[in-house]
């Protein structure tokens, strides 16, 4: 998505470690016009897919989720970081390192919300080593539910978890992909 990668380019901040920000527009702070665009455009790239429900983890890909959602005409389910007294009843979980926080969730999702009958579409805002992504795609699988694909805004196609997602066979489709990145820019890969 030529216009996503412009964006970044624009208003993307990158800072040591390989970590990119865009709080400015997409995870903190969040431009819903150009949200509606990433919306659209996840859409048009799943429309072969039959999907009856999008899921997410929290935070930052509630918004997304959401956006999207609203283009597929289905709900949209997220995985808990953490437990709160309003969450009964059975639960699916799974263990998510996460890169940015360099910490590990317990990630839950109330069985009531994901049968066997569901065929799911993730969305997130990064992929990195994957480890989101494993963990929903654990939880899914837990459910008996159907994964019709993997839709990330960011990859960092030079971490492993693009690659290891496609080995096993996942539908992945970035929006962007960043293919190298060191602290004075950046290089976004080709895509056909």
């Amino acid at each position: 998505m030529k216009a996503l990668e412009e964006r970044i380019l624009k208003d993307g901040q990158v800072r040591p470690g390989n970590i990119l920000k865009v709080d400015n527009f997409l995870n903190h702070q969040i431009d819903i016009q150009f949200m509606n665009e990433i919306g659209k455009e996840f859409k048009r790239v799943f429309a072969d897919k039959h999907v009856t429900k999008i899921m997410t983890i929290e935070a930052s890909g509630i918004a997304i989720a959401a956006i999207a959602a609203q283009y597929f005409e289905v709900p949209i389910v997220f995985a808990k970081k953490s437990q709160s007294i309003n969450l009964d009843g059975s639960l699916y979980s799974a263990k998510v390192p996460s890169f940015t926080h360099q910490t590990t969730y317990d990630v839950i999702l109330s069985k009531k919300f994901l049968s066997k009958d569901d065929h799911v579409l993730i969305l997130d805002d990064f992929l990195a080593n994957g480890c989101a992504a494993k963990g929903l795609i654990s939880i899914i699988e837990n459910a008996g539910a159907t994964l019709e694909g993997v839709g990330i805004v960011i990859e960092k196609g030079f971490q492993s978890g693009g690659k290891e997602l496609r080995d096993h066979g996942i539908d992945v489709r970035s929006l962007a992909i960043i293919e190298s990145m060191t602290d004075d820019g950046l290089v976004f890969r080709s895509q056909n």
